[in-house]
């Protein structure tokens, strides 16, 4: 029963803080939501017992995405965020409503497809932490380096881009 209310509650504070952070016109505070959003998913994981999940949600999401967003926020300059909002036009709305409707529609069908619903709660297989890190970091088939890697590279070409956009903007 009190798993049920953690959960009820992380539910309602990952709710409230990700409509926050879509809602708001200040962009530190969509930032600061997105933070409580990430913690509580982080909360759910350490709820169902998935402990290096959440240490993970919590390590990379909450607190290095988290981070890499606000270190952006402050790069930008002032005078590129003045002037951006945008007024609501009714097609925007409409085309933003259908196409959340398209992907609720898409993700019930694959839900119902898939069956996730019959799986059973216990597998019975339990993974240690050598597993689960030579699965993540082998090189071998179904293992993930090299997507890593790529991603590393990806997210240090994001940092040298940033680094040259407000060095341009000192020479101004």
């Amino acid at each position: 029963m009190i798993r049920l209310l953690i959960f009820a509650v992380l539910a309602m504070v990952i709710l409230a803080s990700a409509v926050a952070a879509v809602c708001t016109t200040r962009i530190m505070r969509a930032a600061t939501f997105l933070l409580f959003t990430l913690f509580g998913i982080a909360g759910i994981y350490f709820l169902l017992d998935y402990t290096f999940l959440g240490t993970v949600q919590l390590a990379i999401y909450a607190g290095g995405v988290t981070v890499l967003y606000v270190f952006a926020i402050n790069v930008v300059n002032k005078n590129t965020l003045q002037g951006l909002l945008e007024q609501l036009d009714k097609r925007k709305i409409v085309a933003g409503g259908l196409a959340s409707l398209v992907g609720l529609i898409m993700l019930v069908f694959v839900f119902l497809k898939a069956k996730f619903m019959s799986i059973p709660t216990e597998t019975g297989v339990d993974i240690d932490a050598q597993t689960l890190g030579n699965i993540m970091m082998g090189s071998g088939k179904y293992q993930y380096i090299l997507p890593f890697e790529f991603i590393s590279v990806f997210l240090l070409a994001c940092i040298i881009g940033g680094i040259v956009i407000a060095r341009k903007e000192d020479k101004k």
